[in-house]
């Protein structure tokens, strides 16, 4: 069985049991639960079901487990012949969540 979710503008497709990365919440601690109401679709063994936009009555549980850091990401800009160079880097910070539930 999986759903797709949408969380923070991003539509997600996931399975219970899987980890997913989702952008920061910083109100949430390790070990809390979060609850997805907003369910674009889920799909199983009995079939397709389509919400239009979303599902009423359907959610997905997960279990915060941590927060990580993704890849570094390099900016550079340049300028030629005009002696420019500038590097700068970033990484974005992420919730990882285990699904725990898919009800619809």
């Amino acid at each position: 069985m999986y759903a797709i979710i949408v969380d923070g503008g991003r539509q997600y497709k996931v399975t219970a049991g899987q980890r997913v990365d989702i952008d920061l919440r910083k109100d949430v601690a390790t070990g809390d639960t979060l609850e997805f109401s907003q369910v674009l679709a889920i799909g199983g063994d009995e079939g397709l079901k389509l919400g239009s936009p979303a599902i009423d009555g359907a959610k997905v549980t997960a279990k915060v487990i941590g927060v990580e850091m993704g890849d570094k990401i390099y900016i550079e800009k340049f300028h030629r012949r005009k002696n420019y160079q500038r590097r700068n880097g970033h990484r974005q910070q992420y919730t990882r969540v285990e699904i725990a539930e898919i009800a619809g």
